[in-house]
């Protein structure tokens, strides 16, 4: 397939830039611009744009501002905390226009977790209200498509009582765009099967400009059904075959080492962000024992009972949910999630040599993003920033299926 033009997008809410750099990877698309909020977000994905992509003027064209001070997002801001730029509109217009808005608003509002966790069911967040504001920029620049991301919480959330998918059906259409009239059997995809290592559920929501085809349904239900399953592998990868191959990490058990929080071997390579966080003698005798447990094939500590248990015992607290999981090594991940800043118990690492949770590598790689890929921040950042991207896999086959989309638009 030949491809004469490169198909231009705006990346709202975009994080360090998964989906970006997944759309990138395919060599159809041009970043116009890209609106993301949190600094060390905006650090890297401007790094990554200038070093990998040679996009010129990337302090320009990734916008540090919140998307819900619309007027000066679209004609541009002076601002103490965030600088100042032109404005997306000038952007949009130096491009010419452009073809597609890509993007996920934050997506803790519609997570079933975020829900139960909070005593109003998340009724109250105005992070369930951040898609009016991605609405408002489709609404503007009118692209052919957008490509819409998101937890399958979404497909759940009921706000004010009405399903978030109502309001979001409703809202595009009122400007003009269809999205699919069956999205839990269309839209939910599972990163696994398509290259990214660790099963991740993720909804996916595509909409096409209405006064472009007189059958948008049927050429939605040909994106989801013919055109992306193309893209998928033949069988899922294992954590093992994602990060097997990066040096070891060896314990220090010694006292004298810990006092000074030195825990681990530092490994001598050149790839970036891969040494441990520090972990505890308890924790890493802790870390020891499970992982023992899943090598020996004995699993009489996997299950959510044995493991509440250990950390009954060893941390000397109740909990509600089990606090350890290993990384079983011969199956793709469990989903990286962003609490991985706070602590990787749940992502222990499966050699029991190594007896510590995943480094900033390994969750990135859990999560398919290059080695040359650098995280700009803290160790707390990096894991969050990865935790919350989009699997740039699932993103680049994705990006391969929109493009043939836009072919036929």
């Amino acid at each position: 397939m030949t491809h004469l033009k490169k198909y231009k997008f705006i990346d709202l809410f975009a994080g360090c830039g998964g989906l970006q750099d997944g759309f990138l990877q395919t060599g159809h698309y041009v970043d116009v611009a890209s609106v993301e909020w949190l600094k060390p977000q905006v650090d890297t994905l401007r790094n990554r744009l200038s070093t990998k992509w040679e996009v010129e003027d990337s302090d320009k064209k990734v916008l540090y501002f919140d998307i819900q001070r619309e007027e000066e997002l679209f004609n541009g801001w002076k601002d103490t905390n965030y600088g100042e730029n032109e404005g997306l509109d000038h952007l949009v217009n130096e491009a010419n226009g452009i073809d597609i808005v890509i993007g996920g608003p934050p997506c803790q509002a519609y997570s079933v977790a975020g829900r139960v966790r909070d005593e109003n069911g998340m009724k109250n967040d105005y992070r369930n209200y951040l898609f009016e504001h991605y609405l408002s920029v489709v609404n503007r620049y009118q692209p052919k498509l957008f490509v819409f991301e998101n937890v399958p919480g979404i497909l759940s959330a009921t706000p004010e009582g009405i399903p978030i998918t109502t309001l979001i059906r409703e809202g595009f259409e009122r400007i003009g765009y269809e999205i699919s009239n069956d999205l839990k059997n269309d839209a939910k995809i599972d990163a696994s099967l398509y290259g990214v290592p660790q099963v991740r559920q993720r909804v996916i929501i595509v909409g096409i400009r209405k006064d472009l085809t007189p059958e948008p349904q049927t050429l939605l239900k040909l994106l989801y059904k013919t055109i992306l399953p193309k893209y998928k592998t033949q069988t899922p990868m294992t954590v093992r075959e994602a990060i097997g191959d990066l040096p070891k990490i060896f314990p220090k058990f010694d006292s004298e080492s810990h006092a000074n929080r030195d825990a681990y071997t530092i490994p001598q390579t050149s790839i970036t962000w891969h040494s441990s966080r520090y972990h505890s003698l308890r924790d890493m005798e802790t870390f020891r024992l499970i992982a023992r447990d899943l090598e020996s094939g004995e699993k009489k500590l996997q299950n959510s009972k044995a493991l509440t248990k250990i950390y009954e015992e060893r941390v000397g607290s109740k909990s509600p949910i089990h606090r350890y999981h290993v990384l079983n090594p011969d199956e793709p991940s469990t989903t990286i999630i962003a609490h991985l800043y706070k602590d990787g118990n749940r992502f222990i690492h499966y050699d029991s040599q190594q007896s510590r949770t995943i480094t900033v590598r390994e969750a990135a790689r859990l999560q398919s993003f290059d080695d040359d890929f650098d995280f700009i921040g803290s160790r707390g950042s990096a894991y969050q920033m990865i935790g919350n991207a989009v699997p740039p896999q699932l993103a680049k086959r994705m990006g391969l299926a929109i493009a043939e989309l836009l072919e036929i638009l």
